[in-house]
């Protein structure tokens, strides 16, 4: 009788054990996707706060362009207000458009190809866009981890009962904004 009560008794302390360690690996994973997806932001915000010295940067020298101009100051302006992840990859695609037109029309200025502060803000955003990439790459693991674990058995019975819910990934839509900005002097 005694070892019967002891057998019952560890075997509800493993499952309290187990079910506490299956619910704490799923906040885990949702507080990394969290930080992930603040990684982006961040490195997102700094390729925003490039423009602006960009545009300053080449305003003399494109004095006839700007309607380019304009096009990366409004897909920058509402990039920062974008707030889901769908809003912000649909924003990051604008962006991405918008530099991509803006380069192949400053290809059109030596001497604003040869300018030491375009060839510094060259170097600044391909290392920016460098990080954006990895940032990206690292929330969608993130979030493809937390989305798996929440479908396995038995940890999906958890994130039901907890209301841990899937995540979406970071997804660029418009073929055009999955090609890297060509920033090319």
């Amino acid at each position: 009788m005694v070892a019967a009560l002891i057998i019952i008794v560890v075997v509800l302390v493993l499952v309290v054990v187990g079910c506490v360690g299956i619910y704490n690996s799923l906040v885990a994973l949702r507080r990394d996707c969290d930080n992930a997806l603040s990684q982006i932001d961040v490195q997102l915000k700094r390729r925003y706060d490039l423009i602006p010295n960009l545009v300053e940067t080449v305003k003399g020298y494109m004095k006839f362009e700007s309607e380019t101009l304009e096009k990366v100051i409004q897909a920058r302006n509402l990039a920062l207000g974008a707030r889901s992840v769908g809003e912000k990859s649909a924003a990051d695609a604008q962006v991405t458009t918008a530099l991509n037109g803006f380069f192949a029309v400053a290809e059109s200025y030596p001497d604003l190809k040869s300018s030491t502060n375009m060839l510094n803000l060259q170097e600044e955003l391909t290392s920016t866009e460098n990080k954006v990439s990895y940032a990206r790459q690292y929330y969608n693991d993130a979030v493809t981890r937390l989305n798996t674990k929440i479908e396995q058995f038995p940890a999906s019975i958890f994130a039901g009962m907890g209301g841990f819910k899937s995540k979406e990934l970071f997804e660029l839509d418009e073929p055009e904004a999955r090609k890297a900005v060509k920033v090319q002097f």
